[in-house]
């Protein structure tokens, strides 16, 4: 049986994916130390690639700062692993709270004409493979004629990216004083990840999405078949060791995926496209409005985390990446297991032959920019007015349009189309097996649910609140239209 594999995303910046949105925590300290049980002394939650509504600050106004009892410095330990090995972090903190680890402003920083560094992470500290033969491993732990490279080079060049990097970390893990040994303790364990790789059968069925679900179903069982066919009982036992178990390395394949960074890198003269595993950068959750990105320094070997020019940060504000740009929910789901009813990238499938006056719709709402780039304009809107978000970009992306510069649009043939439009959007909300509203009180009924259960629920959601946002901005459409 053909598995699918996980396709590799490049996102703005220089990141594949999102994190996580929306992130997560991965992991154990050593390669013998994993249990599906997070520990009592590191309860962590999976990194904010928050599944809940993302901040949009073009159209709504700051969110409220959490309070300072739910956020609560890193271990000092934290700082210390990284900082005796070069790692250099300015103006910024590490903070921990319910949901995991966050990167947050630690004094006011004025906009410049120019990016600002904040962040600087050495080569040495990363976990790196070339993305085509012959396999590179920068930096090069892995000895000549070891096993894991046998296993690592059996994978299918094009579509194994996630199996490779999977096997590196798991052998970081059991080399003895490396770097990821001591990091891995600030990783979620398997319960605390939000990856659909971890998902149960019952956890996928309650996604409401039956492509979703056969592809996550797919992506586990290529997972295991890996795992049978390079963990067998003959394996040598510097090898069995890194995973006793399919759950364990389906863990780190979750690991991978979810933080995985493609980055173009440049050392000495030989330039590589390769998938990387950055500590410290990887604790940046996303934001479809992210104030920072990724560079690579060539001359020090180093990755950057830069805030964008003109970007004014107050104290206190999280720092952000986009992990995904242009991507649809169902493939950061995919990777990260989050999901946004603002996600300004989502569609809805129409079918039926009603259209709208793009023009009027774009104008109603103060939409500007071109189709891939639409944004609000808020110069021109009213400051009191915040229904504009992402999700009514995206309505402006996928609702079936009409445009003619001479022709124009006849009010009663507008509302009438809005009216079938409504319609079928009212189809699509009733197929679903649960309403919003009852998903919203499953949610608040089961504050200890397993996270990929909380993930499928949240995914599935999202999608009516996107379809219920297009029927009321189709609603505003059709009152406000002028001619």
């Amino acid at each position: 049986m053909a598995a699918s594999s996980v396709p590799l995303h490049n996102i703005s910046g220089c990141f594949t994916y999102p994190r996580r949105e929306r992130g997560y925590n991965h992991g154990h300290g050593r390669g013998d130390g994993w249990s599906p049980t997070p520990r009592a002394s590191n309860r962590l939650r999976p990194i904010n690639a928050s599944v809940e509504t993302p901040p949009f600050p073009l159209f709504q106004p700051p969110p409220l700062q959490q309070s300072p009892s739910q956020l609560e410095p890193a271990d000092p330990d934290f700082y210390k692993i990284g900082y005796v090995r070069s790692m250099r972090a300015y103006g910024i903190e590490f903070k921990e709270g319910p949901d995991g680890f966050g990167v947050y402003a630690s004094k006011d920083v004025e906009p410049l004409r120019r990016a600002r560094m904040i962040m600087e992470i050495p080569l040495e500290l990363m976990l790196t493979i070339r993305q085509k033969l012959p396999w590179m491993f920068f930096p090069d732990i892995v000895p000549i004629g070891h096993p894991i490279f046998d296993i690592i080079n059996s994978t299918n060049a094009e579509t194994d990216w996630d199996l490779r990097l999977a096997c590196l970390l798991l052998y970081a893990f059991d080399r003895d004083d490396n770097f990821w040994q001591l990091y891995g303790d600030f990783l979620p364990s398997a319960d605390e990840c939000t990856s659909l790789l971890l998902a149960t059968d019952d956890d996928l069925s309650q996604l409401q999405d039956p492509n979703l679900t056969l592809t996550m179903r797919n992506q586990q069982l290529r997972a295991l078949e890996f795992w049978e066919k390079n963990w067998h009982s003959g394996v040598p036992l510097k090898v069995k060791r890194l995973a006793r178990d399919p759950e364990r390395f389906i863990w780190a394949v979750s690991i991978a995926q979810s933080r995985c960074i493609n980055m173009q890198i440049r050392i000495g003269a030989l330039v590589q496209d390769a998938n990387m595993l950055i500590p410290y950068a990887d604790m940046l959750n996303h934001s479809f409005q992210p104030n920072c990105f990724l560079h690579w320094r060539f001359k020090d070997r180093m990755v950057e985390v830069m805030i964008n020019a003109g970007r004014r940060i107050k104290k206190g504000e999280e720092l952000t990446i986009n992990y995904m740009s242009g991507q649809q929910n169902h493939m950061l789901m995919q990777r990260y297991g989050f999901s946004s009813s603002v996600n300004s990238w989502d569609i809805i499938p129409f079918s039926g032959n009603a259209r709208i006056h793009l023009d009027s719709f774009l104008s109603v709402f103060n939409i500007s920019g071109l189709p891939e780039e639409y944004y609000h304009n808020s110069q021109l809107a009213d400051n009191t007015d915040n229904f504009v978000d992402g999700a009514v970009i995206a309505a402006a992306r996928t609702l079936p349009t009409w445009s003619d510069g001479v022709v124009p649009p006849i009010p009663s043939m507008e509302r009438k189309a809005v009216k079938e439009l409504q319609e079928e959007c009212q189809q699509m909300l009733a197929q679903f097996p649960t309403t919003s509203e009852q998903d919203r009180k499953l949610l608040d009924s089961m504050p200890e649910a397993r996270r990929t259960l909380e993930t499928a629920i949240k995914y599935r959601l999202h999608r009516k609140l996107f379809i219920e946002k297009v029927i009321q901005a189709l609603d505003i459409y059709q009152e406000q239209i002028l001619f």
